[in-house]
């Protein structure tokens, strides 16, 4: 995958989860205050290997990881296809 094309799915992925999550502030008081965020499509498999080759590559290995699943083609709908948020648990 070029690279340039990474990073515009990874900015269209990221706008929406976005949005989703200021639609619903409550999530924004689970998450840590610092955190890494890796959104894996569950329908583009080499975007979702790309981020995770990224997360082993860059980032601050301090930073807790979020892990979100979610859709990355067709209409976003969240009532029906709502993100999988993973938060990390405390230590």
């Amino acid at each position: 995958m070029q690279n340039d094309e990474m990073v515009k799915r990874n900015v269209e992925l990221q706008a929406a989860f976005m949005s989703y999550i200021l639609s619903r502030p409550e999530i924004l008081d689970r998450l840590p205050e610092e955190y890494r965020l890796v959104i894996l499509p569950d329908d583009d498999p080499e975007l979702s290997r790309c981020n995770l080759e990224l997360l082993k590559e860059q980032g601050d290995p301090d930073k807790p990881v979020v892990i979100v699943r979610m859709r990355s083609r067709g209409p976003t709908d969240f009532t029906a296809h709502p993100p999988q948020i993973f938060i990390p648990i405390a230590a």
